[in-house]
């Protein structure tokens, strides 16, 4: 195994209620380095996440006792937690819902096995490294004289890298993790249009298994919170059948 994560033993939690698909998923994730705990319902999955704080969740919606969404939102509210939402059913209004739940990812029933293997690295993988930066700046305490190299500046937005921090006319912007990254990325190349593949890839951190629509979700959720008419984004631009831009406004 050559990424590092995978020595430290990462742990994750299965929530489903048929005790096959949990069988087969501890398994294989064993198989491939982690440790896994699980839970048959909702009610006894929110208080695991709680107790135990597992490194990723594997989250089917149809459970008895709490529904996957409720729980997906409750866990969120506890601690920030990579989610993949596990689902029988492709259904487009309880894919959205559970995204802007704060679900990092979603996996339609059946799946395959090399399929949730590949998200749960990539989304591990994307969590390491966000940690790798931030420790980086902090064991650097040169750098925090420096400011200008751990912000960006685009016009009336600022990001500031040290504290995943989003400031518009001063005012501190609050985002998730993964609405920072995809902020952050496009702001790094002011003018340059970002494909939704390319966005999928390097910030959800893979290129196969994405569905497009985790994108367009996560960049409505950004608008939401830093545009002043979300009918005609001024920060967050649409290149139509492309992708997506923040202007240059140097």
């Amino acid at each position: 195994m050559e990424d590092n994560y995978e020595y430290e033993k990462k742990t994750i939690l299965i929530v489903d209620d048929e005790q096959k698909i949990v069988d087969l998923l501890v398994h294989n994730l064993k198989r491939e380095g982690y440790n896994t705990i699980e839970a048959n319902d909702g009610v006894t999955a929110v208080e695991m996440a709680k107790e135990q704080r597992p490194d990723l969740i594997l989250l089917d919606i149809m459970l008895p006792r709490l529904d996957g969404l409720s729980v997906c939102k409750k866990i969120k509210n506890i601690y920030n937690v990579p989610i993949l939402m596990v689902t029988a059913k492709d259904d487009e209004l309880d894919k959205i819902v559970g995204l802007e739940l704060g679900a990092d990812d979603y996996i339609t029933k059946p799946f395959s096995v090399r399929e949730v293997v590949a998200r749960v690295k990539a989304n591990l993988r994307k969590v390491e490294v966000n940690v790798e930066v931030e420790n980086s700046y902090k064991n650097n305490e040169e750098k925090k004289t420096e400011k200008k190299d751990s912000t960006i500046k685009i016009g009336n937005l600022v990001l500031d890298l040290e504290k995943y921090e989003v400031h518009i006319d001063g005012k501190v912007i609050n985002l998730t993790l993964r609405e920072f990254e995809v902020l952050k990325f496009l702001a790094q190349q002011p003018g340059q249009v970002v494909t939704r593949e390319a966005l999928l890839e390097r910030v959800w951190g893979y290129e196969y298994y994405g569905d497009i629509r985790t994108v367009d979700v996560t960049v409505r959720r950004i608008r939401e919170r830093i545009e002043k008419d979300t009918s005609n984004p001024q920060i967050l631009i649409t290149k139509r059948g492309v992708g997506y831009y923040i202007p240059n406004k140097d």
